[in-house]
């Protein structure tokens, strides 16, 4: 397949009569992580749930392999090949960490390449932990569910809200390490990140937002530490 897998052109989005997102314009090509940066109130994650069909989007705005789906609903881009870790990992209590990660295998058919031991081979402490409660874990090992569970639906696009808030650097490090073989599997990424030293180490582009706006955009070693500290912070040239 030529061309990315997903694009969006100038997306849009609302609040009511408040707009949060102005003529954004974003491309992702299979196998690469894209990362989102900036402050509080940027913008980011707005447009992850507007990615995720929870915020409505003009039809053609958003599209997937080159189809558009910025009408369906957030199950509907579930089931094309969009999952998200969210802000927040949002396990649930109730169920064991297997369990959890069994959810999200339920949601797409057809051929698999994540599976149950696939996560435990990414993940290994999960195996050891299979049978806890899933909130019973770490804060860490919690977020490694969180991202298990989304790569268990087999996502084209695996999109990952903020997953390192909260957490001490060296679970952060451990983590992050586990982005190369999400993309093996052909999977491309989406990190949205406030710390900006640990999404240029992992990703293939970068962009900035402010205020709904993309304010900066491309590939780490073409933006100088200068430009992304102003973008980033809306100093004007």
């Amino acid at each position: 397949m030529t061309g990315p897998v997903l694009s969006i052109e100038n997306l849009t989005a609302y609040y009511g009569d408040f707009q949060a997102l102005f003529g954004v314009d974003l491309a992702l090509q299979q196998g690469q992580a894209l990362a989102i940066i900036g402050a509080n109130g940027a913008g980011k994650s707005t447009l992850m749930r507007a990615i995720t069909g929870i915020l409505p989007s003009p039809r053609d705005a958003i599209r997937l392999n080159g189809q558009p789906i910025g009408h369906l609903s957030a199950p509907e881009v579930l089931e094309a090949g969009i999952s998200m870790v969210p802000e927040g990992r949002r396990l649930f209590p109730s169920l064991s960490v297997e369990e959890n990660l069994l959810i999200g295998a339920h949601v797409r058919t057809g051929s698999r390449y994540w599976t149950l031991d696939g996560i435990y081979d990414l993940f290994p402490i999960l195996a050891e932990r299979r049978h806890n409660p899933g909130t019973a874990l770490s804060g860490g090992q919690q977020q490694m569910v969180a991202i298990g569970r989304a790569l268990m639906s087999n996502p084209d696009v695996l999109l990952c809200d903020e997953i390192s808030l909260g957490l001490a650097p060296v679970v952060i490090r451990d983590i992050y390490a586990s982005f190369p073989k999400i993309r093996e599997s052909g999977a491309s990424v989406i990190v949205v990140e406030q710390d900006i030293g640990q999404a240029l180490k992992i990703a293939d582009h970068v962009c900035c937002m402010m205020e709904g706006r993309v304010t900066l955009s491309g590939a780490p070693d073409a933006l100088s530490r200068d430009a992304i500290h102003d973008a980033y912070f809306g100093v004007s040239a």
